[in-house]
């Protein structure tokens, strides 16, 4: 309700509340003069009274000559009979007197009402305001929160390590500022703009910083705020929300994980999956609708493009699709130099050291960088943040939160001791493995009794053969150790050998990496955006004796790696016992100590060329191997 009619309709109320009283209260009293009752009793004795009205409080008259005083109609108020003789006796004058219950009355009756009403104005008021059965009253309008430019405050002096991206967006910013002028040429600016990428990458930073350069309103939304649980809503609120639009334009529409609203449509639709798809449809014709030169520009962004309907990313619809992928360490510098104006930095603190620790970080990981150094560095009482706080943050970030209060019995130590070294002699000495930056054996995180840190020295974007396959006998170093010094294996290896199946399948059935099974791909449904060793669950395209192939080539590859592993341990059993017994001293082996196992470990080979021969997922993260 508006405020200005809610304020009105309460005057209304008060004034006829005001007037009721009045007139029940002196309205009939001042017709005629009241009398007391004592003088009622005289007149009434003396036979003067004509006729009279009684009601329930009062008796009204008239008399049958006017009195010297001018009396013809009176109105008294009634007094019991027994009362009225006994006072009469005495010769008092008396008069009734009617009790005032308008407040009573209001009390009892008016103000409940007026408290249910305004209890049930509340609850209308808040049912157009919430979601699900509670918007009814609102439940077709659109959700989109509006920001206009001094609400947004994002410029792309905000964004980093996005270049490329920045540049696709500029185009957009220069139609929304000048539109008439941006088409002189007979082009046009596109349609819808979809950012596709990983998460934390600053898909939504970016769309952000399109309305705060441009100087526009900024229409948010998610693509799972379109679609409730009745039939027509979802298309109403994209009506809703483009008509929002068009009122404001020039304008910026973002729709924020659009995979939500946006999913491939199938061949049958029943109930839910119905609604979907009519929210899809009106979509696509709002896309179809609205023209461009009136400076509507609609922005999305999502990190599973390949589920997208193909009738949404057709020409004239999503015209452009800009990628936002994570960052190269010089993206990675970028972005720190903007996070970093924030903290209070020590001397030795360098973004060029920081970029080279966070291989494979995101934007939001890299936020999460710096406001983690500084935590750390005010938690010692710092008075600014060092480089130390930085690798402790990265370590916590990657291994997890120190648990040096769980005591580990001296079997569990020296098992975890030669299970971590096994992973660190085995990456020292294999040719094109990750560097090693640190090994401990202090628990951290949920479950890790010990982990070993690698990170590539550069960004990667393809990985042969050999590679996956050393990567494999690393992971599986800890194992080989495990066995060929206590002649036993342990549980702590759950890990390793979960990552080491899933690098073996991938190279069987998506690089095509298997003799047996040839260059054949028979796994293709995955995001390029997400972990590449996530599980996902697909139908099988293929046949149960390839499957039966495909069981035997993982294994034979994990196989191989396992043995590799143990031969390399087995060459340098020595160094493997002399570490063990300093590691279990001091806990943890840094970079100089790591330095000197290199220098004195027995090699597999020289580092290999790289070969542009093979795919693997982009900006490799840091390698986190725990027990």
């Amino acid at each position: 309700m508006d405020k200005k009619i809610h304020i009105n309709f309460w005057y209304v109320t008060a004034a006829i509340l005001l007037m009721l009283w009045i007139q029940g209260l002196y309205l009939e009293t001042t017709k005629s003069p009241p009398i007391p009752y004592s003088r009622f009793q005289s007149l009434l004795n003396e036979d003067k009274i004509a006729e009279i009205g009684i009601a329930q409080n009062y008796i009204r008259g008239t008399l049958k000559e006017a009195q010297p005083d001018g009396l013809k109609d009176f109105v008294t108020t009634r007094v019991e009979p027994d009362l009225a003789q006994s006072l009469d006796k005495h010769g008092v004058v008396y008069t009734g007197m009617i009790e005032s219950t308008w407040l009573r009355d209001l009390l009892s009756w008016i103000v409940p009402a007026i408290f249910f009403a305004a209890i049930w104005m509340f609850v209308i008021r808040r049912m157009g305001q919430g979601g699900g059965l509670g918007g009814l009253m609102t439940i077709g309008k659109s959700r989109a929160k509006i920001y206009v430019e001094k609400e947004t405050k994002v410029t792309f002096a905000d964004v980093a390590g996005v270049d490329e991206a920045k540049e696709e967006l500029v185009e957009i910013v220069n139609f929304l500022k000048d539109p008439q002028s941006y088409g002189r040429l007979g082009g046009r600016p596109p349609k819808g703009v979809l950012l596709i990428g990983p998460p934390g990458t600053g898909k939504t930073l970016l769309a952000r910083a399109v309305a705060g350069e441009a100087g526009v309103p900024f229409f948010s939304i998610s693509g799972s705020e379109f679609v409730e649980m009745f039939v027509g809503v979802g298309a109403a609120r994209v009506r809703d929300l483009f008509e929002k639009a068009r009122e404001h334009a020039p304008a910026i529409i973002f729709i924020d994980e659009l995979d939500a609203l946006g999913r491939a449509r199938g061949p049958y639709a029943v109930g839910g999956q119905d609604e979907k798809e009519q929210t899809l449809n009106q979509l696509l014709g709002e896309l179809d609708g609205f023209n461009p030169s009136s400076g509507l520009v609609l922005l999305a962004a999502t990190n599973r493009p390949e589920i997208l309907d193909p009738a949404l990313l057709r020409a004239g619809r999503f015209d452009r699709q800009v990628l936002v992928d994570r960052p190269d360490k010089k993206g990675r510098e970028q972005i720190l130099a903007v996070h970093l104006k924030k903290a209070k930095l020590g001397s030795d603190v360098r973004p060029e050291e920081i970029s080279a620790l966070t291989p494979g970080f995101t934007g939001a990981d890299l936020a999460n960088l710096v406001n983690e150094a500084a935590l750390l560095a005010t938690r010692r009482n710092g008075d600014a943040v060092t480089m130390a706080d930085f690798t402790n943050a990265v370590e916590r970030i990657v291994a997890g939160l120190e648990k040096r209060n769980r005591l580990l019995n001296p079997m569990e130590r020296r098992v975890v001791a030669y299970h971590e070294l096994g992973h660190t002699l085995v990456a020292l000495a294999l040719p094109g493995t990750d560097a090693v930056h640190k090994v401990s054996i202090i628990p951290r995180g949920v479950s890790a009794l010990g982990y070993t840190i690698q990170r590539p020295t550069e960004d990667r974007y393809l990985m042969t053969r050999a590679e996956l396959e050393n990567k494999m006998a690393v992971l599986l170093g800890g194992r080989a150790a495990e066995a060929l010094v206590f002649g036993e294996i342990s549980t702590g290896a759950a890990d390793d050998l979960a990552r080491v199946t899933d690098i073996a399948r991938a190279m069987v059935l998506r690089y095509g990496m298997s003799d047996a099974l040839g260059s054949v791909a028979y796994d293709r449904d995955r995001s390029p955006f997400l972990q590449p060793n996530l599980p996902v669950q697909q139908e099988r395209g293929y046949s149960e004796d390839t499957a039966h192939a495909v069981d035997a080539a993982v294994r034979k590859l994990v196989d191989h790696a396992l043995e590799h592993a143990a031969a390399i341990l087995q060459r340098n059993r020595a160094l493997l016992d002399r570490t063990a017994i300093a590691l279990l001293d001091t806990e943890t082996l840094n970079e100089p100590d790591i330095v000197k196992l290199k220098q004195t470990i027995v090699r597999d080979g020289p580092d290999p060329v790289i070969l542009p021969s093979a795919e693997a997922p982009a900006h490799s993260a840091p390698v986190r191997v725990p027990l």
